[in-house]
């Protein structure tokens, strides 16, 4: 979860990046380029696309950072840029429906830590990968990024009611995937 002191530091790093500074803005992009990433892989579950959209947004994010208004929304103004990329890279890239689901259903390549996760965490990871994408990237920037429903939203470029209404159903498909469907 993303702390109070989380948005500080990066609305520094923001601030300081805008002013030419170098270190601050390869500090912004060491922390910022894997949570950007996953971000990436959660919308398009494929290693080219994620690649291609962070790369973009990266570009994008250089490019309008002196005109971001308010450093402390970094966060979730890279966020909503990189689900953009992602949304136009998927846009061009995916003629039909039919290949959509077939890009979806490859297999996630593990970790090591993944491959170690034995328990309680590897079923929750298991039953996050098996959520419609649009759910998995709602349910991990609120849940493990910790941005909140309007930042998600801004995030995703969705309505908040849209995050809430994604929200609802993955927190309900997981429950009922960790109890076995059980009620």
């Amino acid at each position: 979860m993303r702390k109070h002191a989380d948005y500080a530091f990066d609305a520094f790093l923001a601030a300081a990046a805008r002013t030419n500074n170098r270190d601050a803005l390869r500090q912004l992009a060491m922390r910022w380029y894997p949570l950007l990433t996953a971000h990436a892989w959660r919308l398009t579950g494929d290693h080219e696309l994620t690649a291609d959209a962070v790369q973009e947004a990266w570009l994008e994010i250089l490019r309008g950072l002196p005109a971001l208004r308010d450093d402390r929304a970094f966060a979730a103004w890279a966020y909503r840029i990189t689900t953009r990329r992602c949304a136009r890279l998927i846009g061009q890239r995916r003629s039909d429906r039919r290949l959509a689901r077939a890009v979806d259903a490859e297999p996630r390549e593990t970790g090591a830590e993944d491959r170690h996760d034995d328990g309680d965490g590897a079923r929750v990871k298991q039953a996050m990968e098996a959520l419609p994408r649009e759910q998995r990237a709602a349910i991990a920037l609120f849940h493990l990024q910790g941005l909140s429903v309007a930042e998600t939203a801004i995030a995703l470029d969705v309505p908040a009611g849209t995050v809430k209404t994604r929200l609802m159903h993955a927190r309900r498909k997981l429950r009922d995937s960790l109890e076995g469907g059980m009620k």
